[in-house]
């Protein structure tokens, strides 16, 4: 791929307004900037339940809430479990165990052993609870994509899934849930109040599962007695070192440690239903730990779960949640390393207004930086993903594909290597293995276009005045249409955000 123009003349708003802000332009989408491309973005801000994916919609009938769908899978892991030990006992008519008659019989010295019978590698007909449920959120993800204008809001939903990350590798409760999590306690606060989306997080029982909160105990309460058992700090560390104060922001492990007392109780309820309905988030008194609490130089009064939600909203509110929220937006939208000014007018806005992330979102629209800083991001895998199903159409109406390319590109669905989430830094999607797979994925993506127009059209409509000499010659020369549309999808000017 090749490097971008090194000239001195400012980038073009339609681009920026696109690949910096959005997930790229479809055909048409630039006619539609009318030269405003700041409005446009503050326009989709306004639009009502713009981030919204509605369970009435019957497009989405498949999609259930967090909690039915942890029932499913608590169900599905019961009747696996059930299988599993009765094909254990289980004998055949001919007195031979299960384990024993599946086994092929041994091979004749100097012989290729023989295949396993056929019945071994027959898939079950019907897929896992969990790989269905992932796969309906999935699509629903993928059609907000295509249907966004300019894909600002979807872009801030990709960030805040991201800052609040689960995995689906945990466990297939987290799998099942995956989805409904970001459906419910990202989406609906994604241009609300900071302090309700980190409230709605950390209380969801996809978090506290995946966090082990669920493990943790108070020492001195009733159940930390009784069973001996104490605290599990996942849950504190990763909320003031990842979603709130950021690391190097002053607290200790001491306020580690106070803040896992605090959130003591915050728990799932589990299958038998003894705290409350399966699946669901719950406050388990029992394993609260008793007694005030320290945190930050404050004091916090005994006061059940009263006392973690004082607590959040507090570190929400904290000058260093304000300075990592910005780094982490500015780093995001504008360059790996941000301006220290637009960070500082980024974190000044959101102290201003309580952590309001719509005037957040639209300050971001406004800074100067963001306009002028060239696009030297490569696009991550889902940007890219989402850029080409945008710029060619939707392909197959199954997201079994895309879920294939974002798993070949390194970037699974809600399937991050930490609690940290995916790189935002550009040069984490930039190898030579991975840029590869991109050029593979291009043919596919261009080989599936049925009645493809101009590529040059195309070149001007999804690109425009940006196309370098060498991108609109390498597509005007392409041996067929189908080249010429996968040449655009590989541009640097595709590439890049």
């Amino acid at each position: 791929m090749a490097a971008p123009a090194k000239d001195s003349a400012p980038p073009d708003p339609a681009l920026i307004a696109f690949n910096h802000f959005g997930l790229g332009a479809r055909p048409g989408d630039r006619d539609r900037l009318a030269n405003d491309p700041r409005g446009y973005l503050k326009t989709e801000l306004r639009r009502p339940d713009v981030t919204m994916i509605s369970l009435d919609d019957p497009t989405y009938a498949d999609l259930k809430g967090s909690t039915p769908a942890i029932q499913a899978s608590m169900a599905a892991n019961l009747q696996r479990k059930l299988d599993r030990e009765r094909m254990a006992t289980e004998e055949p008519a001919t007195g031979t165990p299960a384990s024993a008659s599946a086994m092929p019989p041994p091979a004749a010295p100097g012989m290729s052993p023989p295949a396993a019978p056929a019945a071994a590698k027959i898939k079950p007909a019907v897929p896992p609870v969990e790989v269905t449920l992932f796969r309906a959120e999935a699509q629903a993800r993928f059609d907000k994509a295509m249907q966004a204008g300019a894909g600002f809001v979807e872009r801030l939903v990709y960030f805040w899934s991201n800052h609040f990350c689960i995995s689906v590798a945990k466990a297939n409760i987290v799998r099942a849930s995956a989805g409904a999590f970001e459906r419910e306690a990202i989406r609906p606060f994604v241009l609300g109040r900071f302090a309700d989306m980190l409230m709605a997080v950390e209380r969801h029982p996809a978090m506290l599962f995946y966090l082990d909160n669920q493990q943790s105990i108070g020492p001195d309460s009733r159940a930390g007695k009784n069973r001996q058992r104490g605290l599990n700090e996942n849950l504190a560390r990763e909320i003031l070192e990842l979603h709130t104060l950021g690391v190097g922001s002053g607290y200790s492990q001491a306020d580690v440690t106070s803040f896992a007392r605090i959130l003591t109780g915050w728990t799932m309820a589990g299958r038998e239903g003894q705290l409350g309905e399966p699946g669901s988030s719950v406050f388990n008194a029992n394993a609260h730990e008793p007694g005030d609490a320290v945190l930050l130089g404050k004091t916090y009064p005994a006061g059940g779960m009263g006392q973690a939600e004082a607590a959040l909203n507090d570190i929400a509110r904290h000058p260093a949640t304000a300075q990592h929220i910005a780094t982490q937006l500015a780093r995001h939208f504008i360059a790996d390393d941000p301006p220290p000014a637009a960070v500082a007018r980024l974190a000044k806005v959101f102290v201003k207004n309580d952590g309001n992330l719509r005037a957040l979102a639209a300050a971001l629209i406004d800074l100067p930086e963001a306009w002028s800083t060239p696009l030297a991001k490569m696009r991550s895998p889902f940007d890219y993903v989402a850029a080409i199903r945008r710029a060619a159409g939707p392909g197959p109406n199954d997201p079994g594909q895309s879920l294939n390319w974002l798993n070949a590109l390194g970037e699974p669905l809600w399937q991050p290597p930490g609690p940290n989430g995916f790189s935002d830094q550009a040069d984490s999607w930039a190898s030579a293995e991975g840029m590869k797979i991109r050029l593979d994925i291009a043919w596919q993506a261009a080989r599936q276009v049925k009645d493809i127009g101009n590529p040059n059209d195309m070149l001007d409509a999804i690109i425009g005045p940006s196309a370098s000499p060498e991108t609109r010659q390498a597509v005007a020369r392409a041996e067929s249409k189908q080249q010429g549309l996968a040449l655009l999808l590989m541009a640097p000017e595709f590439q890049r955000r």
